[in-house]
């Protein structure tokens, strides 16, 4: 089976926490031992119901205030799929929360609150899912039991979201009415909605197109570790382990090795005792190469029929995660796949309002700030555009006095 990961999104009390445990609910996808604590909760709702919130509130505070603060992962299957759920916080102080935990999904579900409409966190979070290129959208309306299940309430929003959707890119949208609180719309189809025709939720993540690059043009494998053992049982062995992290390789491909551009020819792919005639993005492997060529840690083998930028110069999208404001006068590290190297802010393009999605040409980044910069590495990173390849077009920046990390890029292209 294949692993759906998706992630939530939606203001606050919008019922991202409930929605979760209602889907985790119904679809029996509970343990035994946290039924039994659900049950012995004393958070209940209004009507006296379980509430469901409580299986994704893992913090003390979370469950105290009944808000999200940091993302939680949960875990459940059906029989035809796999999901690793992202609960994401909706407030706007925790947007590199979010960031973090959609990083990596393929699914965006984005709440409104039928009652509401759409509102300036749905701008912002439309946006973010945007930002992050996610193929797959689902604006899911909720509360729908508090507006008498209304038909028109629906279509409003729906056209709402359009005009929203097509400001910000947003492609493949799919609508549904829900009720998280009452179950109406998660897994099983509502009869007080005998007016909407489509699937419920839980019918459409089992069912939407997950899509894997598999293009040889994108095949990408930044090079962990060099495997020489230097044994007599082997003594002439050279491998070079790592990752694919994106495309695919196969036996006798012409491949190049960057930033040296070296070229050669796949001479056999090893994954543990076996040896494939091709190597997937997502697998880990050990390829070997015909010639005896320098690589080491951080250089990248991707296909040479389809070359990434190779530039030290990067125009990027930056979102700031740290209290302290971006420095440009400080030396950073930037690290892009398995490669860490020193760099510079070297230009603050803008940042933007992502609740209006207006410029704003302040030159201060500071804490969940989103904006464009251009970046200036110590050696060229060979990086694909973040809207075309996001495996190799995205980065991280670390501060170099504390290690910590303190901004996530999508890098978009070389500046001459």
């Amino acid at each position: 089976m294949d692993i759906l990961k998706f992630i939530t999104a939606g203001s606050v009390d919008d019922g991202k926490s409930t929605l979760i445990g209602r889907l985790l609910y119904d679809s029996e996808a509970i343990l035994a031992d946290q039924l039994e604590a659900l049950h012995a909760s004393n958070r209940k709702n209004d009507d006296g119901s379980i509430d469901l919130a409580i299986l994704t509130d893992g913090l003390k505070a979370e469950r105290e205030q009944g808000i999200t603060i940091d993302v939680a992962y949960k875990y459940f299957e059906t029989d035809k799929r796999k999901f690793i759920i992202a609960d994401a916080p909706g407030h706007i102080q925790y947007t590199r929360n979010m960031v973090t935990g959609a990083s990596n999904a393929a699914l965006a579900i984005i709440l409104i609150d039928a009652r509401k409409g759409v509102v300036e966190q749905t701008t912002r979070h439309s946006f973010l899912v945007s930002l992050l290129q996610i193929p797959q959208v689902v604006v899911a309306i909720n509360k729908m039991d508090m507006v008498d299940y209304s038909e028109d309430v629906y279509k409003q929003i729906v056209a709402d979201y359009k005009k929203l959707a097509a400001k910000v890119n947003l492609d493949n949208v799919t609508y549904i009415p829900v009720s998280a609180l009452k179950g109406d719309n998660i897994v099983y189809p509502s009869s007080k909605m005998t007016w909407y025709l489509g699937d419920s939720l839980l019918q459409h993540l089992e069912n939407v197109e997950i899509t894997i690059d598999d293009s040889s043009a994108h095949a990408r494998l930044p090079v962990q570790w060099v495997v020489r053992p230097q044994t007599d049982a082997l003594h002439d062995y050279r491998g070079y382990a790592g990752r694919v992290s994106s495309g695919s390789f196969k036996v006798n491909d012409k491949v190049t090795v960057l930033p040296s551009g070296f070229s050669s020819t796949i001479s056999k792919i090893e994954v543990y005792d076996k040896q494939p005639a091709e190597a997937l993005a997502g697998m880990s492997v050990t390829v070997h190469l015909q010639d005896n060529i320098d690589i080491s840690r951080g250089d990248i083998i991707v296909n040479s029929a389809g070359q990434p930028q190779l530039s030290n110069v990067i125009e990027a999208d930056l979102c700031w995660m740290d209290t302290r404001p971006l420095d440009t006068s400080l030396t950073y590290l930037v690290q892009h796949n398995t490669k860490t190297i020193r760099c510079k802010i070297q230009e603050i393009i803008y940042k933007v309002n992502i609740n209006t999605l207006e410029k704003d040409f302040d030159e201060e980044f500071k804490l969940n700030d989103i904006g464009r910069i251009v970046i200036k590495t110590a050696e060229p990173l060979a990086f694909d555009p973040y809207q075309v390849n996001k495996a190799n077009g995205g980065a991280i920046i670390i501060d170099s006095r504390t290690n910590v990390t303190v901004g996530a890029l999508m890098l978009r292209q070389s500046v001459e």
